[in-house]
């Protein structure tokens, strides 16, 4: 699949076929990718978790009020950021930086074949620090990333927008 299909294919799934593992290779696939993204002044501030373990996934899951699809995933990566790796004129864009860290992870795992779902978890405050205290990790929970063999084929829901887009 290239890269124009593989954007038009992602959907956010949220039912996954029970048993189907996911190869090691496949998710190191995936990391790579997310840690391809550009970043502010290539300072890379993230770190990433991966998340296989039965009793782990179910707290993540009872932490986060848009993760049940974890019963059925057979993994989470839990997109974290490092603020203090970002300095001078650097500072502070460890948001959107982490935010292209997910999206290439998200259309790598669709280009793999896998679903997933992007679970917000920065900026509220509360569900970022009860999932940091999960993982025991000073990192900042961003994105919890539910992964897996798609049980499910839901329709698009982006479109392009004329409407908003003004040409100057």
């Amino acid at each position: 699949m290239d890269c124009t299909q593989t954007i038009r294919a992602r959907r956010s799934i949220r039912r996954f076929k029970p048993g189907a593992l996911v190869p090691r290779a496949d998710v190191e696939a995936m990391l790579e990718a997310a840690m391809m993204a550009p970043s502010a002044c290539n300072s890379r501030p993230w770190e990433f978790f991966v998340v296989e373990d039965p009793g782990l996934k179910d707290r993540l899951r009872r932490a986060h009020p848009a993760a049940a699809m974890l019963e059925t995933a057979p993994l989470a990566i839990v997109a974290c950021a490092r603020p203090e790796a970002q300095s001078g004129k650097c500072t502070g864009y460890w948001p959107l930086d982490c935010g292209a860290a997910v999206e290439n992870l998200l259309l790598q795992a669709a280009a793999l074949g896998y679903g997933a779902c992007w679970c917000g978890c920065w900026p509220v405050q509360e569900r970022a620090d009860e999932i940091a205290g999960i993982l025991g990790t000073q990192a900042v929970p961003v994105a919890l990333v539910a992964v897996g063999a798609p049980d499910e084929e839901p329709l698009a829901r982006g479109f392009y927008d004329p409407a908003r887009v003004t040409w100057m």
